[in-house]
């Protein structure tokens, strides 16, 4: 009981989100992935739950971000209302500020990875003389943060909880028939029209849309997009002020994604790897990292955040949940 309560007081203290255990109307099931809870009603809708889990490195982060899961919800709704007319997707409702409801697809086991320029990982592995990224060749001379000529596609495996996301290219995918040479065909035409669309309100917003990932699945036959879009979580966003001057100075960009985490956690000695510990996540961290996701979301909207009441966020979400699935 003592553990339980101090717990608790946590939880209160940084009003945060991290576990959810609700028994809504119809469910038949639930999913606890890395930072969302996906609850399964009927055999028809989800509830998508998005927490204030962070992760890095394909671990969960032990602290939550306070009002992170409202800001990613909104940002993904706002980007799925606005990219309708490309492609179908899930999205039904978003009862509550940290939930979207939508309908139940097929998903499709590979996450759509797009990059518009050289940087994070892919830079990383550039750097170390790689040259072919999932089977996608890159040109020789290129710099940290340069433009590609082109959008490229970087597919990836979609891992459990715990493992670690793989490359893996579209010979791969065809090859393992994880989908269907047609159906490949549409994931990569929804990909590149989603980020083209993307980069145009990021630059409205004075962003520079860097990389990005999709998620699809079918339903009724019919291939949708799913889960988040355009979020921090999901891609990385450069400032367009200043970036050429940087980039041929060969400085850092400045970014609102959640690259910083990363390169926090590695200046920390941590990368995921076995044996690493993940570096104490003080309070001037936690609320650090809350602020720059508030920064992205007032960037890429262009509305000012208003920060939910969060005095019994399971309370809420639960009543909020319920009065739609009851109505």
């Amino acid at each position: 009981m003592k553990k339980r309560i101090i717990h608790l007081n946590k939880e209160k203290m940084s009003k945060a989100l991290t576990k959810t255990d609700y028994h809504f109307p119809g469910q038949k099931s639930v999913y606890h992935g890395k930072v969302r809870d996906v609850y399964n009603i009927g055999d028809e809708k989800l509830v998508m739950v998005a927490t204030d889990r962070i992760s890095a490195f394909d671990v969960v982060l032990p602290e939550g971000i306070p009002y992170k899961g409202q800001m990613l919800n909104q940002i993904a709704a706002k980007f799925l209302d606005a990219t309708t007319d490309i492609c179908p997707n899930w999205k039904l409702a978003t009862p509550d500020p940290m939930v979207t409801v939508g309908v139940m697809c097929q998903g499709f086991p590979v996450e759509m990875i797009v990059r518009g320029y050289l940087c994070g990982s892919a830079w990383r592995a550039y750097k170390s003389g790689v040259r072919e990224i999932c089977g996608v060749r890159l040109p020789e001379g290129m710099r940290e943060n340069e433009k590609f000529p082109h959008p490229i596609i970087t597919p990836t495996t979609k891992a459990e909880m715990g493992m670690h996301d793989e490359d893996i290219s579209k010979e791969e995918i065809l090859a393992k028939e994880l989908a269907t040479p047609e159906e490949y065909e549409t994931l990569e035409k929804y990909t590149l029209a989603l980020f083209e669309r993307g980069t145009q309100m990021a630059a409205e917003r004075g962003l520079i849309l860097v990389d990005t990932k999709y998620e699809f699945g079918k339903h009724n036959g019919e291939i949708y997009l799913m889960d988040e879009i355009h979020t921090p979580d999901s891609s990385r966003y450069f400032y367009l002020e200043g970036y050429q001057e940087r980039f041929e100075k060969e400085e850092p960009q400045k970014q609102l994604s959640k690259e910083f985490v990363r390169e926090w956690l590695m200046a920390n000695g941590f990368q995921g790897k076995e044996g690493q510990q993940v570096p104490e996540m003080t309070p001037e961290i936690v609320s650090s990292i809350s602020d720059r996701y508030i920064e992205l979301y007032e960037h890429i909207t262009g509305e000012t955040f208003v920060k939910a009441d969060t005095a019994n966020i399971a309370e809420r979400i639960e009543k909020n949940v319920t009065d739609y699935l009851t109505k």
